[in-house]
């Protein structure tokens, strides 16, 4: 399907099986309803919140079977799936068997776009192991500034199939897409895409690192004008030369370094094209300058970098970029500044949950008191404290998995003092910032960039990331 093309499926009578409630499920459910589907909802679990929201959708004459993931209904002829949902369920072995589809809510978005009467929006599309919600919502900020109709959405938070069926036309859309949801949708065709980088994620759901990598390299089938890649990053490279798309679709590469022809890059503090310009043998465009970028940490400028080209392929001028760069504020929890004590700034990076976002946090400063540690995903340190010792003051250590890190610690940084709290209760993260407030000195920072994820003692990285900004604050007002 070309990238222009809009689906034109007929939806009456057509058996749908909906796999999950929640942010992608409901709304699913919803849209093939409208238009005439037969829908059942299937869902492992059976609380109180999927209770209520099963009588919801049954209302609306949909059915809701709750605590029966893994069986197929009788007589589907599509399975549309959350983008959670591991390939080896039951569920979807069941469906291969029968020769049924299985689309996820990306590719569902994909196929009813257009089809409310509204033009169908091209795609500006991004990935990444890190990085991408932060590049998405630049470059939705960049293409605001050029006066377009826009949106940041997708594994950002923001339903697609509500951008795509409703009531307000967009020119283009900032699409954030996860190796999940790419898994599942085999006709998407971008206008253009980037893949940030690639690092071991979520391969317990993959299977293997290759598995993840083409998955994410999905981005790139049928782009239509350009595939942006990492030129630090040779695996995002090597994507984009095993991709299929249309003809004359263009390699653009980014780099913090000088860029080269059909690169964009760093040029003595300032962002530079040499992608979109007549000549680029001897050509440059400035872009914007690197204090435009908030925070200008050096993997934050490859974020705007990135955004940047992309909005470059759209046909956005300079000032356009520069503007939108400038407007942008970082969401919470990622590299965010709480506040200064005694000299020592205090960093919050709780959305640093892997090595790979750890890494570029820990490159951003040049002398750290590190506070890391909970549930490592199968995550191996060894590599990260190689590359960060020379930086690292003293390290704080919590959570269910932190003798991983302290192990890492031990070969590589045996020099670095380390406080471990054996302890893995809420309060323990006031005790990490009394610590690292011990281990500071006037000119340090002391970073919350934990490289593991945050159940094993919060809800999630934002409620992590809120206790260590409290208990900073409250430090602060019994220095003042």
């Amino acid at each position: 399907m070309g990238s222009q093309e809009v689906s034109t499926v007929d939806w009456e009578g057509k058996h749908v099986t909906v796999a999950g409630l929640g942010v992608s499920g409901i709304p699913a459910a919803r849209a093939l309803h409208e238009r005439g589907a037969v829908v059942t909802v299937v869902n492992d679990g059976d609380d109180e919140r999927a209770r209520a929201q099963a009588a919801e959708l049954e209302a609306l004459g949909i059915t809701v079977r709750l605590g029966d993931g893994a069986t197929l209904p009788p007589s589907t002829q599509l399975v549309v799936t959350a983008p959670g949902w591991q390939p080896d369920k039951p569920l979807f072995l069941a469906a291969a068997e029968a020769g049924v589809d299985i689309w996820g809510d990306v590719e569902l978005a994909w196929r009813l776009r257009g089809t409310n009467g509204r033009k169908a929006a091209p795609w500006l599309a991004v990935t990444g192991t890190n990085g991408k919600t932060t590049t998405v919502r630049m470059l939705a900020s960049i293409l605001e500034a050029a006066g377009l109709r826009t949106a940041a959405v997708g594994n950002i938070g923001v339903s697609l199939l509500d951008a795509v069926l409703g009531e307000r036309e967009y020119d283009v859309l900032a699409v954030e897409l996860s190796s999940y949801q790419l898994h599942w949708a085999p006709s998407l065709r971008a206008h253009s895409a980037a893949v940030l980088n690639l690092a071991p994620d979520h391969l317990d759901w993959h299977g293997s690192m290759e598995a993840y990598a083409a998955d994410k390299g999905r981005i790139y089938e049928g782009n239509t004008v350009a595939c942006v890649y990492n030129a630090a990053d040779p695996a995002t490279e090597d994507l984009v030369r095993e991709a299929d798309v249309e003809e004359g679709c263009r390699a653009i590469g980014f780099t913090l370094g000088t860029p080269g022809p059909s690169q964009l890059g760093v040029v003595d503090g300032i962002l530079v094209d040499r992608a979109f310009v007549a000549n680029r043998q001897k050509q440059a465009q400035e872009l914007a300058e690197v204090s435009d970028v908030n925070p200008p940490a050096p993997h934050n400028i490859a974020n705007a970098l990135a955004a940047a080209a992309l909005a470059r392929a759209f046909g956005v001028e300079p000032a356009a970029v520069r503007d939108g760069l400038r407007n942008f504020r970082p969401d919470a929890h990622r590299i965010e500044h709480v506040v200064d004590i005694a000299e020592v700034a205090y960093v919050d990076d709780s959305k640093a949950t892997n090595t790979h976002a750890t890494e570029a946090s820990l490159a951003a400063y040049d002398s750290i008191v590190w506070i890391a540690g909970g549930l490592a995903k199968g995550a191996t340190f060894d590599e990260l404290v190689t590359g960060a010792a020379k930086r690292l003051r003293g390290v704080v250590l919590m959570g269910a998995d932190r003798a991983l890190i302290h192990e890492a610690l031990t070969r590589h940084a045996p020099e670095v003092p380390v406080v471990d709290l054996d302890r893995t209760d809420t309060g323990a993260m006031s005790e990490a910032v009394e610590q690292a407030a011990r281990l500071a000195r006037p000119g340090d920072t002391v970073l919350l960039a934990p490289a593991c994820a945050s159940m094993d003692m919060f809800t999630n990285y934002i409620k992590r990331g809120e206790a260590f900004a409290d208990a900073v604050r409250a430090r602060a007002e019994k220095s003042a």
